[in-house]
């Protein structure tokens, strides 16, 4: 099942609503995988929207990837033992198909594809067994970082946290199995990142019970599983895809 967050064309002031995708139209749901409510809209009908709201919060892992590590200028020897965790403020998260204002406080903002976990329950100490009841779907997702205050700033507040920094979309897939699947970042139709979610260091599993042994996350949360190798530098008129084997193709633009 495929679960959209979106708005009706012509009515962009009023409440963003939650539906599902059946064939060409959205059914609406009360809330995020609700109950049936109204009458389905042609798809054509609706503006997608990012997949979660402002009261989300998005966990992120980085250098999950070997080949991303080892890109960074680390080795083997530099492998974390353990998830290395940061958050993506809420105000980050921007819509499939949308665009971002180039910064004028960066000249270093790169991309980064990713597959992002949407949980389905309030989540705490999870064991490993415990952890599929806990998740409601998948989906793509972009960490843009602004490179150069990554390397500066004490923390990656400025970095990472910035407005729209975080395009996730277009729709959550319930019926998903991120074992070994393909993730293909592409920027203006050429590829630039290539990997397997097999070679994560720290798969799904791993990554949330680490995670709620620290933190409960609640229903709708957003959990960023990291980026392979390929990650690079963002123009003005840029367009960038992130498609993930079994999930719709994220697209973000940088204006000119």
């Amino acid at each position: 099942m495929k679960l959209v967050r979106f708005i009706e064309r012509g009515q962009e002031g009023g409440p963003a609503r939650w539906g599902r995708v059946e064939g060409e139209q959205v059914q609406p749901t009360a809330g995020l995988a609700g109950e049936v409510q109204g009458e389905p809209l042609p798809l054509s009908s609706v503006r997608l929207l990012a997949p979660a709201d402002k009261s989300s919060k998005i966990v992120c892992v980085g250098r999950n990837y070997f080949d991303h590590i080892k890109e960074l200028g680390n080795d083997k020897a530099g492998l974390p033992h353990e998830p290395g965790l940061f958050l993506k403020a809420s105000n980050t998260l921007a819509e499939p198909e949308g665009r971002l204002v180039y910064p004028d406080w960066t000249s270093n903002l790169h991309y980064e594809g990713e597959l992002a976990v949407i949980i389905a329950q309030q989540a705490k100490n999870l064991s490993p067994v415990e952890v599929p009841a806990a998740i409601l779907g998948y989906t793509s997702a972009l960490d843009l970082t602004a490179r150069d205050l990554q390397k500066t700033d004490l923390q990656w507040f400025r970095a990472k946290s910035a407005d729209r920094f975080c395009p996730l979309g277009p729709s959550i897939e319930t019926q998903f199995d991120p074992t070994d699947v393909r993730l293909q970042t592409r920027l203006n139709g050429q590829p630039r990142q290539e990997g397997r979610t097999s070679h994560m260091i720290f798969d799904v599993t791993q990554i949330l019970t680490y995670i709620t042994r620290f933190v409960t996350l609640e229903r709708g949360d957003v959990v960023l599983t990291g980026t392979p190798s390929g990650v690079g530098e963002l123009q003005r008129g840029d367009q960038i895809e992130v498609e993930i084997d079994g999930l719709d193709v994220l697209r973000f633009g940088i204006e000119e």
